[in-house]
């Protein structure tokens, strides 16, 4: 029989409960204890971790489970919830910091400078390419800013497992390569 969690017994582990955020999670978490990413965007939806943006977009929660998703199983455990709350609430505060006109995007400035102050250092080509793939118009709304996180996030990552002398070079074998960026 499956319960809720890693192997949680019935009701979860002993103060999950007091977890606000374990309510929103067993709402909509199956008798496995596990969300999908429909389940995930109700979920995130219902928490208000969107904020007063719009819902999560289906990629963009299939993104986030797919980022934390270390037993490959493409669903979302409650510890890999409570980790994605922690993140999304530092994206959250970094997007809002550089939204100053409270226009719910960032610009192209305003989003090198977040992508900077979280720690990336990219040449000008690569914040075009961010650019092209995540703005309307010049303007990355939260969704996608999410998104770009997501997956600059799981990239780095990826890279840094390969990078094993810390020398910011590494070597993907072709298939390797392709398996990291159509899983990303």
């Amino acid at each position: 029989m499956a319960y809720p969690g890693y192997g949680a017994p019935q009701g979860g582990f002993p103060g999950m409960q007091q977890d606000p955020l374990y309510g929103y999670f067993a709402a909509v978490a199956g008798q496995d204890g596990q969300i999908s990413a429909d389940e995930l965007q109700q979920c995130l939806t219902q928490s208000g971790m969107s904020g007063s943006y719009k819902p999560f977009s289906h990629e963009a929660c299939r993104l986030m489970i797919n980022m934390l998703d270390r037993d490959m199983t493409g669903t979302m455990g409650f510890h890999e919830f409570k980790e994605l709350s922690q993140v999304l609430n530092g994206w959250k505060a970094t997007f809002v910091s550089y939204d100053r006109d409270h226009s719910g995007s960032v610009e192209g400035h305003e989003m090198q400078q977040a992508i900077t102050t979280m720690g990336f250092n990219l040449s000008p080509q690569a914040m075009n390419c961010i650019m092209k793939r995540y703005s309307v118009n010049g303007k990355i709304h939260f969704d996608e800013f999410v998104s770009c996180c997501v997956r600059l996030r799981a990239l780095t990552d990826q890279f840094r497992r390969r990078d094993t002398s810390h020398s910011g070079n590494a070597t993907f074998q072709y298939d390797d390569f392709i398996q990291v960026t159509m899983n990303i």
